[in-house]
């Protein structure tokens, strides 16, 4: 899997098809005994939404996936796939709506969910469909159901599937699940099978677990120790973007998306190795590289940030979709006098300290040390330091990408900030970024991800900084 804009990615034209989730319930009906808590991500979210969209200030945004299906399509097969995968998992089947201060998931059954099909015709161009996907993505936000729409792109000898979900009801690892359950789906169907895949639990119990472990935190709690110590010495819970991108306070501009490769394959793995020599894992050694080339460009020489975590697990929500993720400080020095085996071993350290007080949500922590800003704060304040790596070769069902060619496709309209979305995949190390449109952001944006590449390829080649 690759994560790119769609303006990236080569979709060749064909006829199309839209389907769209169908229920007859309606919210606050019969199924109110199956209402259920829902997890700490997806409230604060949906409370963000409501506030911005109240005041007119909401920031179009999309969660998005293409993948091809070779051979001529069996729409018949497709449909019953992709209905398999909405029943499959309960976090789709649910219309959410606020009560009490939080918000609530009213569990659709699997039957009472059906899929309607539009024929919406031929487009004849790579360009229009380009264009007909960015819209049709759009179509997707936290506040009204569905919060998910499906498609194909169907060709004489080959189909792109593709659907758009809200944060909602999503992380960046639920992409390459969906891909696999659907393509897999599909398979069976065309032979006349029933779908065999792992077991997937439920998002909305482990967002209640997640609720019920973080519900009696309160501000003096010492479980917080460690965020109050983070936000003491970075001066404020959000951890800044130490470069200049030439934005004021308070506003948002138009944002740009694009994806670099960093490093081949095979220099990928040497990389892997020389943090493998040093002690640690490939991530910690790209951490290491962005820490020391925000200090080569004129950052500090401690690098701190914010950091997504994968909650998942191996177990009951290994090959579950939602929203899994925590997000937790990280900081570690960067100093011009250090070597490359002795940064990494300071992010080891600093990935223990982090895991260690992991069970306290980033959301929870947000609330009650810094309230006012929880309160009033639709998005982040201002440009945030933010780190994240996924290997999507780990992911389940990457044996098949070379064929499946999945791409994952994250868009904003505006930004205050930068965002660096680490990923490595069969074919190398990338780098997908959104970021301000500003003259200065870009030359920013750039400085940066030369810096890093060539961080990065010296210490393939050598071994240090």
């Amino acid at each position: 899997m690759l994560q790119a804009s769609i303006d990236e990615t080569q979709i060749d034209p064909g006829h199309v098809y839209q389907w769209r989730l169908t229920s007859a319930h309606a919210p606050g009906g019969e199924a109110d005994a199956a209402r259920k808590d829902t997890g700490l991500n997806q409230v604060k979210h949906f409370a963000v939404a409501q506030r911005a969209y109240a005041e007119d200030q909401g920031i179009p945004t999309y969660v998005a996936t293409t993948f091809e299906l070779p051979g001529p399509l069996d729409l018949v097969a497709l449909e019953a796939a992709l209905l398999h995968f909405v029943r499959r998992h309960e976090v789709l089947r649910c219309l959410y709506s606020p009560l009490a201060g939080g918000l609530f998931g009213e569990v659709l059954d699997p039957d009472a969910v059906s899929l309607t099909r539009t024929e919406v015709g031929p487009i004849d161009t790579t360009d229009d469909v380009r264009k007909y996907l960015h819209d049709f993505f759009q179509e997707v936000g936290p506040l009204h159901w569905p919060l998910m729409v499906m498609g194909a792109v169907v060709r004489d000898d080959s189909a792109t599937v593709h659907f758009s979900w809200d944060h909602l009801v999503t992380d960046g690892l639920s992409n390459p699940l969906a891909v696999r359950d659907i393509a897999t789906a599909y398979t069976a169907y065309t032979r006349g099978e029933e779908p065999q895949l792992p077991p997937a639990g439920s998002y909305l119990d482990f967002g209640r677990q997640e609720r019920q472990s973080n519900g009696a935190l309160g501000a003096d709690d010492e479980r917080l120790d460690h965020w109050k110590g983070f936000i003491a010495r970075n001066g404020g819970f959000f951890p800044r973007f130490p470069l200049e991108l030439g934005t004021e306070s308070g506003r948002f501009y138009p944002a740009v998306h694009d994806t670099v490769t960093l490093l081949s394959a095979a220099d990928t793995d040497l990389l892997e190795s020389r943090c493998q020599k040093a002690g640690g894992k490939l991530f910690m050694g790209l951490l290491a590289a962005v820490g020391v080339s925000l200090r080569a460009l004129g950052g500090p020489d401690v690098y701190r940030g914010l950091m997504p975590l994968n909650e998942r697990g191996r177990g009951t929500y290994a090959h579950s979709v939602g929203w899994f993720i925590n997000t937790m400080p990280i900081e570690f020095p960067v100093r011009a006098e250090m070597d490359f085996p002795e940064v990494i071993g300071h992010v080891e350290e600093a990935v223990a300290l982090q895991r260690r007080h992991s069970e306290v949500h980033f959301v929870k922590a947000w609330q009650l040390l810094a309230p006012e800003a929880y309160a009033s704060m639709h998005y982040w304040p201002h440009a945030v330091n933010f780190f994240s790596y996924s290997d999507f070769r780990r992911s389940p069902g990457a044996e098949h990408h070379a064929s499946w060619r999945p791409r994952m496709h994250v868009w904003t309209a505006r930004h205050n900030g930068i965002c660096l979305w680490l990923h490595r995949n069969d074919a190398g190390l990338h780098l997908n970024t959104a970021y301000v449109d500003t003259a200065e952001a870009r030359r920013t944006k750039a400085d940066l991800t030369e810096t890093i590449a060539q961080t990065l390829s010296g210490v393939a080649r050598s071994g240090s900084f």
